[in-house]
């Protein structure tokens, strides 16, 4: 099994965790104060990491524009990518909009050949549409709404913010293997690390400045809760780990296809933890999630 497919796995499992007590601590911060916790807890380890890597490997990097222009960009489109979805949660269509936001692969593979010009087969974008009719089924299976909704109400405020996710959430994965393979290394673990902890310092800045402006007490209180917040800052550079390493050495769309499995990852907990009954949309959704991997990795 290659490198890439273990690193995808492992992230989406750590990704799950970390979002299960992320809603944990949301009952104590914000939902902006509650995911500020994973950058804010995951720079130090982050640089850590980079420092470690960078110890037993000091070779030259080219640290230049295009660096820290996709590093920038990435950072910023997935806090904005954030954003959107949470502003989201509060609106009526909500279902169809995260129904739009679903569509974050086919627009990372689009992103892929227009800003990095990597080539994606007819096969893979096969592969991408069958994971995505899954995505939908699974994470909207507790949803009721009408077909005619999620066709034609694109322009809606919903469905909008959902769109506007997934493509900043595409533009974002593009963004960081851009900026890792731009460092010209020939050791992409040194090279993710390097994306991973400016991407980080990015992120940390504009939301603290957020949270400073828009929500005020909210930095206060999750320095209070620092302990747990410690561990969503583990879990989520653990995961970042694994998809920053990924994505540097797979084309993105590919990893961003398989990391489609955290769903099927949140539905079991859902079941074994919470003994949560199980809907045919989610047995059938679960089957095309993978159907739709097997076919991306041998087709």
């Amino acid at each position: 099994m290659e490198a890439w497919l273990l690193l995808s796995l492992a992230a989406a499992f750590f990704q799950n965790l970390r979002n299960s007590l992320q809603k944990s601590i949301n009952t104590v911060l914000s939902t902006s104060g509650a995911a500020y916790t994973r950058f804010l807890f995951g720079l130090p380890l982050a640089i850590v990491y980079w420092i470690i890597l960078r110890y037993y490997d000091p070779q030259p990097l080219n640290w230049g524009a295009q660096f820290f222009a996709f590093s920038i960009v990435g950072g910023v489109a997935q806090v904005l990518a954030m954003w959107l979805l949470l502003r989201s949660f509060h609106l009526k269509s909500f279902a169809v909009g995260t129904a739009y936001s679903k569509t974050e692969t086919l627009q990372t593979a689009l992103f892929t050949i227009i800003i990095l010009g990597e080539a994606i087969t007819g096969v893979t974008f096969i592969a991408i549409l069958i994971s995505f009719v899954g995505v939908c089924l699974l994470s909207l299976a507790k949803f009721s709404f009408d077909p005619k909704e999620l066709l034609f109400s694109w322009a809606q405020k919903g469905p909008l913010m959902g769109l506007g996710n997934g493509v900043l959430l595409g533009i974002s994965a593009v963004s960081y293997r851009g900026a890792s393979l731009s460092l010209d290394s020939d050791n992409l673990i040194l090279s993710a690390s390097a994306t991973l902890f400016v991407a980080l310092t990015i992120q940390v800045l504009v939301m603290t400045i957020y949270l400073y402006f828009y929500e005020k007490g909210q930095i206060k209180l999750v320095w209070k809760y620092k302990l747990r917040g410690s561990l969503v800052g583990l879990l989520g550079m653990l995961g970042s780990v694994g998809w920053f390493t990924a994505m540097a050495l797979q084309n993105a769309a590919y990893v961003r296809a398989v990391g489609q499995v955290e769903l099927i990852f949140t539905f079991l907990t859902s079941v074994i933890v919470f003994k949560e009954k199980v809907t045919v949309n989610e047995v059938f959704g679960t089957v095309l999630i993978v159907g739709g991997i097997l076919v991306l990795l041998f087709g």
